[in-house]
C-alpha cells in the first residue's frame, strides 16, 4: 500500500523525487517546503536534504508491490517535470507506471514547457493522468501546453486559487479540481471565483471537484460549495 494521504481527490502518495523551487506566486506559501523541512527535523532519511531536489531511486518500484488497485499522487513533494530532474530519470518513472496498469497514477506540474518539450519522447500509459496547476490568469499558458500533449486525461488543478480565471478555454481538458490555500499565511479564496469556474465547468460538461476553502484552519471551513459536496472525477475513473 501507498503512503495513505488526506489529499481528497487521491488515495495515496508515491515520491521518487522530492524537493523543488518556487516559479510562480501559487508557490509563496508551499505546503510541500513545511512539510519537507517538518520531516528533516523528525529525522526521516528521504528529507536529509530538506526541499532541494533530490532523486530517490530506491522508490521507484515501491507501486510495483501494491496489491490493491488505487489513485497514486505522483511526486506529492516535488514536481516530475523540474529542470533539476534528469530525463532518463523521468523515463523511469514512466516506466514503473507502465508496469502498473492496476493503479492510476496523477501528476501535477507548473512546468508545462518542459511537460509539452517531452510529450513526444513518452510513451503514454493509459492509467497515467496528467495536469498542471493554474492559480490565477498569469499562468493560462499552462493550459495550453496541457491540451497539447498525449496524455489519457488532462485536468487542472487550481490550487491555490489566489486569483480569478474567468471562463478559461477547457477544450481538451478532462477534469478541474479547486481549493483555497491553507496554512498560517493562507491567501483568501472569494466565492464568486469558485462559483464562476464551477459554473464554467457545468456548461462545458467538464467534471468538477471542489477540495477545500482552505485558510488557516480548514477543518473549519470545510468543502461545502451551496450546501453541497462536489466530488466530480473523470469519466474514465
Amino acid at each position: 500500500m501507498g503512503n495513505d494521504t488526506r489529499i481528497e481527490w487521491t488515495n495515496s502518495t508515491w515520491n521518487p523525487v522530492t524537493g523543488c523551487t518556487k516559479v510562480s506566486e501559487g508557490c509563496r506559501n508551499c505546503y510541500a517546503e513545511r512539510l519537507a523541512f517538518r520531516l528533516r527535523e523528525m529525522g526521516v532519511k528521504n528529507y536529509q536534504n530538506g526541499f532541494k531536489v533530490t532523486l530517490h531511486p530506491d522508490a521507484l518500484e515501491k507501486p510495483l508491490h501494491w496489491k490493491k488497485s488505487q489513485m497514486v499522487f505522483v511526486n506529492s513533494m516535488s514536481d516530475l517535470f523540474h529542470e533539476q530532474v534528469p530525463s532518463d530519470y523521468i523515463q523511469k518513472v514512466f516506466d514503473i507506471m507502465r508496469r502498473a496498469p492496476q493503479h492510476i497514477f496523477q501528476i501535477l506540474t507548473k512546468r508545462s514547457e518542459r511537460l509539452l518539450r517531452m510529450d513526444s519522447e513518452i510513451d503514454w500509459p493509459e492509467n497515467v493522468w496528467m495536469g498542471v496547476t493554474v492559480e490565477n490568469e498569469k499562468v493560462l499558458s499552462r493550459i495550453d501546453d496541457l491540451r497539447k500533449i498525449h496524455s489519457s486525461v488532462r485536468f487542472l488543478s487550481m490550487e491555490p486559487l489566489i486569483g480569478p480565471v474567468h471562463e478559461p478555454d477547457l477544450t481538451n481538458i478532462d477534469w478541474i479540481i479547486v481549493g483555497g490555500e491553507s496554512g498560517p499565511h493562507a491567501r483568501v479564496m472569494r466565492r464568486e471565483w469558485v462559483i464562476d469556474i464551477r459554473d464554467h465547468c457545468l456548461e462545458n460538461n467538464v467534471p468538477f471537484f471542489f477540495k477545500q476553502w482552505g485558510g488557516t484552519n480548514k477543518k473549519k471551513t470545510g468543502r461545502l460549495l451551496e450546501e453541497k459536496t462536489w466530488d466530480q472525477m473523470p469519466r474514465t475513473a
